[in-house]
């Protein structure tokens, strides 16, 4: 039985532990960004200090410089860009030089009858709806922009503290996940099984669903870029958050797109949209994910779609890596605990055998002599 200083001092750990989580919890966003950066640019970073002679140091500021160059900088430039053509659409729809209901009715004109019935059940033959709520997510999204862009410092505080974080992690990682993995009050056989496994998970969500969203978004952004459709930013970045939804994916986007130029007489176009999309969008998704993450470490796509949606409810933007990230340990804990459940009744059957062979009455009876 633990002493009173022992449960005295749990409770210290206990709630020092929640004062620094609540104080470093306003830049809890900076941290993730900063944990994800580590594990993507981590191979890169171990190349880098074996051509710098072990040189850990160096190697990771080396590491920041190209994550700033080759990551931070075109993201804020497509953000810019965002911006910029969102708030011109936005203008444009308003002022009727483009009319998002005349686009859905030359669909449902051309549209065969039950494919009208379809669309009266989603209540999308209602134009006026349509173009109220267009306007609506256009409206929200130049508001967040200027939001944004009206939080230049915070901004910026965040990305230091992500930058500087990204270091340290990348220099004493080694060091770090030690001590982690010594601080966990599991025993070793879980502890170890729900490391490993974590680590694999993780690498293969941040990677293969950040990167399957970033290839699609670029891709499906060139294409309309190269056929002449307006604000092909904007439908990239749109294009790229839904690829991270299961099955149907950016052919959201571009499928009725492509649909539309079909029925408006752009035939080629249309075609051309659709075998893009078919053959080099749709086969990212099957080739390069499997590839990046691999059969064995797969979640059910169900499950990748419930977290997803629940995890951005719950967290914002953040919540499309942390959503799929708890559904990882909550599948990786649940396996552990079933594979290693029958370990513990065994280690547990046969520590209460001993137990019994060594008790009083039992010793007793291995004392007393048997009859001549």
């Amino acid at each position: 039985m633990r002493t009173i200083e022992d449960q005295a001092f749990l409770w210290l750990l206990v709630a020092t532990s929640a004062a620094f989580g609540l104080i470093i919890w306003p830049y809890y966003g900076a941290i993730l960004w900063g944990v994800i950066a580590a594990i993507l640019f981590l191979p890169v970073h171990r190349r880098l200090t074996k051509a710098m002679r072990g040189r850990t140091g160096l190697a990771a500021i080396t590491t920041v410089i190209l994550t700033v160059l080759l990551v931070i900088l075109p993201l804020m430039l497509v953000a810019s860009s965002l911006a910029v053509e969102a708030a011109a659409l936005y203008t444009n729809i308003q002022s009727g030089r483009l009319d998002p209901g005349q686009y859905l009715r030359t669909i449902v004109d051309a549209a065969p009858e039950w494919l009208e019935d379809l669309f009266a059940t989603f209540e999308l033959t209602n134009l006026d709806a349509v173009r109220n709520g267009l306007s609506r997510f256009l409206q929200a999204l130049v508001a967040r922009a200027l939001l944004v862009g009206q939080s230049t410092f915070e901004f910026f505080v965040s990305l230091g503290v992500m930058l500087y974080l990204l270091y340290f992690l990348l220099r004493d990682g080694a060091k770090l996940s030690q001590k982690i993995k010594k601080a966990i009050p599991l025993r070793e056989l879980q502890r170890d099984a729900l490391i490993e496994r974590f680590a694999i998970v993780a690498q293969a969500i941040i990677r293969g669903t950040l990167l399957v969203a970033a290839v699609q978004g670029a891709l499906g952004g060139l294409i309309f870029w190269v056929l002449g459709i307006h604000a092909p930013v904007l439908w990239a970045v749109l294009m790229a958050f839904l690829s991270l939804l299961p099955a149907v994916g950016s052919s959201i986007v571009w499928f009725p797109v492509a649909v539309y130029l079909l029925l408006s007489g752009s035939i080629w176009e249309g075609l051309v949209l659709i075998l893009f999309g078919m053959l080099v969008i749709g086969l990212v998704d099957n080739l390069l994910r499997p590839f990046l993450i691999g059969k064995s470490t797969s979640i059910p796509d169900y499950v990748v779609l419930i977290s997803t949606l629940g995890g951005i409810s719950v967290f914002g933007l953040n919540g499309f890596v942390v959503g799929p990230m708890v559904a990882a340990m909550f599948i990786a804990v649940w396996d552990i605990f079933l594979a290693t459940g029958r370990d513990l009744e065994s280690e547990a059957g046969q520590h209460a055998a001993g137990s019994a062979l060594t008790a009083p009455g039992t010793a007793k009876l291995g004392q007393r002599r048997m009859p001549d």
